[in-house]
């Protein structure tokens, strides 16, 4: 094994340490995206009906399946000591691969699109385009010490177009930077085909997985 290959291997990636740090760094993320959605979430309580609130912190919930996923691979006795755990499984960990692939680019996506149109990017930004890209790639690396198959990743698919109808039926899609608000046509097209191309890239992926 060469070197670089070493890096995305089953002997580093799954390796326990590496588990727990992403374990850590998800977790991390996932609160802190909780209190980025923090005002939203608040906004949407005030102004609507409770359930929509669910739909509204998009990142941190992708973030939260993957933290989830992580356990299961931390401890793979969840599943020998719980049917229910086990029936649970696929379906957190297609959830976790394909909305972290979908959030992932999306975020980076609508934070590129704005400074396109003239927003100063500060370096939180450059955070988020980070973090949100390692979302998205880490989502593929690990597909394949998963256990989920294609009707799980399709389950996650429906979800995710669930969520999309909600989003711009009710308004309740993720703030957007005030220069692309005479976008959101082009977004709501973009945020749904983002949705079945996660859905497709999750699909081709599997093929490549060793079982």
């Amino acid at each position: 094994m060469s070197s670089i290959s070493f890096f995305w291997s089953r002997a580093f990636l799954a390796s326990r340490q590496m588990l727990i740090v992403l374990f850590l760094v998800n977790a991390l993320g996932t609160v802190y995206g909780y209190i980025w959605y923090w005002d939203q979430m608040q906004y949407t309580l005030d102004h609507h009906p409770l359930w929509r609130v669910v739909f509204v912190p998009d990142s941190p919930t992708a973030s939260l399946f993957f933290t989830l996923s992580l356990l299961y691979l931390l401890f793979p006795q969840f599943t020998k000591s719980s049917s229910v755990l086990r029936l649970l499984r696929p379906i957190i960990e297609a959830l976790a691969v394909v909305t972290s692939l979908k959030y992932g680019i999306w975020a980076v996506t609508m934070i590129l699109a704005g400074a396109a149109q003239g927003d100063h990017l500060v370096w939180e930004h450059y955070m988020l385009i980070v973090s949100h890209l390692g979302m998205a790639i880490e989502g593929l690396l690990f597909v394949r010490f998963m256990v989920f198959g294609r009707l799980a990743a399709f389950f996650a698919l429906l979800w995710l177009l669930l969520n999309d109808t909600v989003d711009y039926t009710f308004g309740v899609y993720p703030w957007l930077s005030d220069v692309l608000e005479d976008d959101l046509n082009a977004i709501q097209t973009f945020t749904i085909g983002l949705s079945v191309f996660s859905l497709l890239v999750t699909w081709f992926t599997l093929q490549f997985r060793k079982v």
